[in-house]
């Protein structure tokens, strides 16, 4: 198995050598397509590739990724971000993986770790397609949030695409959004969810709240994806003050499957703050003990299924006066969150509240 790795960029010489090395032994091809830096990216790119190709910038991110793949001439396909690394495991895996794929298969998904929190713990993971077969001409879809449309054999592995952004987050994506929708462009159903999910993360919830129900009258949307932009269509409408519909949205969601732990938490939250403690331990309960999702393409936060039900456990069972259970969740929280001076705190005092029983 032979791999040319294709990646657009721009402006990236913060990051595309720290991405580069990680995964210039494995790959026996690179292909960089530049569309418009202005830094030292391409010379940055120069030292692990002589194919370094200018992109003239159409706002059209899938135009960009099928133009790199264009120049691949290797058995597979491999793409990342500049901002993505390949962690020595992964690097492992990878090398194993070119020894003893099949020829047959089409397509190679891997694990993305798209966001951390300050403790250095996934916050959110998703899986994308990473490897295709260079015959089979996949084609990337979407001027924004691209996605590549793959069919046949695939092959779902356990390698893992570390995203370590520095960058922060831009309008960039929102623009071009917004520009497709003032030239009269058709927004599939694939723009309409990312364009809402683009609004949401810029605040603007009455727009977003729009583009997520306008995505709900999709039939044909996953049960998955609706879930999804029912738990944000909950946080849209708690954003806005409304906590009648963020609880409608957030039951919207049990239609679809088993309760997620996003929307537990969400529900121990409501219940947290009508100082209804066992109603809201039972929903941070559920959050703990829910099951992983069997579909293995679901987008999950994780804070909702480990440190953070925990933590609010431990304020519950606080207010209902067992410090020993209190103390139990702390403790597990502490665990994802060592230097949590919350969490700390809590510990301390319940330390005491515990001696103190003891010697009565």
């Amino acid at each position: 198995m032979k791999i040319s790795l294709c990646m657009i960029v721009k402006n990236e010489k913060a990051t595309l050598e720290r991405c580069l090395s990680s995964i210039n032994d494995i790959v026996d091809e690179i292909i960089i397509v530049d569309t418009g830096s202005t830094d030292r990216t391409k010379d940055i790119a120069r030292k692990f590739t002589e194919h370094v190709i200018a992109f003239q910038w159409i706002d059209d991110f899938s135009a960009a990724r099928n133009f790199a793949f264009s120049h691949a001439s290797m058995d597979y396909i491999m793409w990342l971000d500049a901002d993505d690394v390949l962690l020595p495991d992964a690097q492992q895996k990878l090398l194993c993986l070119k020894q003893s794929l099949n020829h047959s298969v089409d397509a190679v998904s891997m694990v993305y770790h798209v966001d951390f929190d300050d403790n250095g713990n996934v916050a959110l993971n998703v899986r994308r397609i990473r490897i295709v077969k260079r015959t089979k001409n996949f084609q990337w879809h979407g001027a924004v949030h691209e996605d590549l449309s793959v069919a046949g054999n695939i092959l779902d592995s356990d390698i893992v695409v570390t995203h370590r952004k520095i960058h922060k987050h831009t309008d960039r994506n929102l623009k071009i959004y917004e520009n497709r929708l003032r030239q009269g462009k058709e927004f599939t159903a694939q723009d309409i969810f990312h364009y809402a999910r683009e609004l949401h993360q810029h605040k603007i919830y009455e727009k977003a709240v729009v583009f997520y129900l306008k995505f709900l009258d999709n039939k044909y949307a996953s049960e998955d994806n609706r879930i999804f932009v029912c738990t944000r269509l909950a946080d849209c409408y708690y954003q806005l003050g409304d906590k009648e519909k963020e609880l409608a949205y957030t039951f919207k969601s049990f239609e679809y499957d088993i309760p997620r732990p996003e929307s537990c938490c969400r529900l121990g939250y409501h219940f947290l703050q009508q100082n209804e403690f066992k109603k809201a331990a039972y929903w941070y309960k559920q959050a703990i003990e829910s099951p992983s999702p069997e579909n293995i393409w679901t987008i999950i936060n994780q804070p909702s299924r480990n440190w953070l039900p925990h933590m609010q456990l431990g304020l519950c069972y606080y207010n209902l006066g067992l410090y020993h259970l209190s103390y139990q969740h702390n403790k597990i929280a502490l665990s994802y969150r060592p230097e949590d001076k919350d969490i700390l705190n809590n510990l301390n005092l319940l330390e005491k509240l515990l001696e103190q029983r003891q010697d009565i």
